[in-house]
């Protein structure tokens, strides 16, 4: 696995997102074709914490390229959210039990990433890219309790807000989350209308995106301005010769 295999979904006018499929919770989207993928390229050093906590460090390491696999026409809420809303056709094929167990690791890796991300961010935070934006603490609430109500429901886990916002319940939730999606991708069902790869996808999006935000927003000692590597920047030279 030595390159990067990406799907781009296009939206009806103005926005494409870009998706690393062997790699969840690696999507970020552009104007365009070129800067949905150098979104991507940026995003690179921030998802290696993810990989290496999955036991992937090095395999991540080594993709020094990328192939566009396929290329799916998106909708509205492609455009209005920046964000996958339509599963691509590679995207339907039944994992494999390693591929899956892999997905899953990374899955849990970008959990673990939230919740390290979540307990050590400051209750303060800079204001969002258009000025306010949740809290700290709204923004945990928010992934907890999202995962259940949008996500895990697909596969029949319904974990009660008041229960996945504290610690044990949380934790059983991503169990029950995690057997049900072997469960499913056992029988070859669908999450209702999304493949389980797309499933999985989508959870880690969510659960990276609120993390990278959490991170961008800390306060720094010499100034206000935001603290990671952010959406704009120039193509990774780890890239060269992307299609």
């Amino acid at each position: 696995m030595d390159r990067l295999r990406v799907i781009l979904e296009i939206g009806t006018k103005r926005r494409v997102v870009a998706g690393a499929m062997d790699w969840p919770g690696l999507d970020r989207w552009g104007f365009s074709e070129d800067a949905a993928l150098e979104k991507l390229a940026v995003y690179l050093p921030r998802y290696v914490g993810v990989a290496e906590r999955a036991g992937l460090g090095a395999t991540f390491a080594r993709a020094r390229g990328v192939d566009v696999v396929e290329r799916v026409a998106g909708s509205s809420s492609t455009d209005f959210w920046g964000i996958a809303h339509v599963p691509s056709q590679i995207e339907r094929e039944v994992l494999v039990g390693a591929d899956l167990e892999r997905r899953l690791d990374l899955l849990r890796a970008c959990w673990a990433c939230f919740d390290d991300v979540a307990a050590h961010v400051p209750s303060e935070l800079l204001p969002g890219a258009r000025g306010g934006g949740r809290t700290r603490d709204e923004i945990i609430r928010h992934v907890y309790a999202n995962e259940p109500e949008q996500f895990s429901r697909k596969v029949e886990v319904r974990t009660p807000r008041e229960v996945v916002l504290t610690p044990d319940g949380l934790a059983s939730h991503r169990l029950a989350t995690l057997d049900a999606i072997r469960a499913y991708n056992a029988d070859a069902r669908p999450a209702r209308t999304w493949p389980i790869q797309f499933l999985i996808r989508r959870i880690a999006h969510h659960v990276m995106d609120h993390t990278w935000e959490l991170e961008d927003r800390v306060p720094r000692p010499d100034g206000p301005r935001r603290g990671r590597i952010r959406d704009r920047g120039r193509r990774s030279s780890r890239w060269a010769g992307v299609p």
